[in-house]
């Protein structure tokens, strides 16, 4: 039996027919003129995985992307044509991504900063094999084997992120209580923990923990992300009940980032971030 995703904004707005036609157009008149994904992004400012998910309709045209695409595939105006709807249409879902998580994906690969806080389990770029077959083996409703084969094959996909070069910057707000829920039993735990140390090690990583005791705790929100693509403006993500938002109204991103940085400053610093880790290591 299939997963049922969550029906996304567009989808309910009506606006994925508009978005997926237009990601045709595009497409037919960029491979007319002989230009890969990668040449027309470079050209737009947008990396290949963006440009193929714009093309298929699962992430939002810019209306500065369909104006510079007009000239630059010689469209003639056709193009330029559907910005009032699209600008209609991104009013519509102003401030969620119009598809489920693959577009977000394709940012998190191109972002040149990531910050995370988390607050139930440990995040999917920092997870291990068995940590994140357990996460998906336990989720309600089941998944099938084969699904659960699929999501954890792509969640170490993501993780590649850590070698590319350039090195994005990355940081890690992680609750106390995020190392001591021992999904999948004692031994995922165990290396789960020293999977922490490794990545935390690493020069463009820095890993904090906000420990349980903290009295007056700045964010009662949730977990969410933030990150900076290529050229672009810093957008945050969250997902509740299994429904993603990605946020990109600038005050709304700037406010959730106040309570980052305020976070950072009350958890423990990295150094002894990873004396706790150390300590809660020994004691498995």
């Amino acid at each position: 039996m299939n997963e049922r995703r969550p029906e996304t904004p567009a989808e309910a707005d009506g606006t994925t027919g508009l978005l997926t036609a237009l990601g045709k157009m595009m497409k037919l008149l960029r491979e007319r003129r002989g230009y890969t994904q990668k040449d027309f992004g470079e050209m737009v400012g947008y990396g290949p995985d963006a440009i193929s998910a714009m093309e298929r309709g699962v992430r939002t045209l810019r209306p500065e992307v369909l104006e510079k695409a007009d000239e630059l595939l010689d469209a003639g105006g056709l193009l330029l044509q559907a910005v009032p709807e699209l600008r209609e249409a991104m009013a519509k879902v102003r401030t969620r991504h119009p598809e489920w998580y693959r577009s977000y994906a394709a940012l998190e690969a191109e972002a040149v900063e990531l910050h995370f806080y988390a607050n139930q389990g440990v995040p999917g770029l920092l997870q291990t094999p068995d940590y994140a077959r357990a996460m998906f083996s336990r989720r309600r409703p089941l998944l099938d084997e084969e699904t659960i084969d699929k999501r954890v094959a792509d969640r170490l996909a993501r993780q590649q992120v850590f070698e590319r070069w350039p090195s994005p910057m990355v940081s890690y707000v992680l609750e106390e209580v995020v190392l001591d829920r021992p999904i999948g039993g004692r031994t995922v735990q165990k290396d789960q923990l020293k999977r922490l140390l490794r990545i935390g090690d690493l020069r463009n990583v820095e890993i904090q923990v906000m420990p349980t005791a903290i009295e007056n705790h700045p964010n009662m929100g949730g977990a969410f992300n933030l990150l900076t693509p290529q050229k672009h403006p810093q957008v945050a993500y969250t997902e509740v009940q299994g429904y993603p938002r990605l946020i990109t109204d600038l005050l709304e991103v700037r406010t959730i980032a106040d309570r980052y940085g305020i976070m950072r400053a009350m958890a423990l610093p990295p150094e002894e971030s990873r004396e706790l880790i150390d300590k809660k290591l020994e004691e498995l």
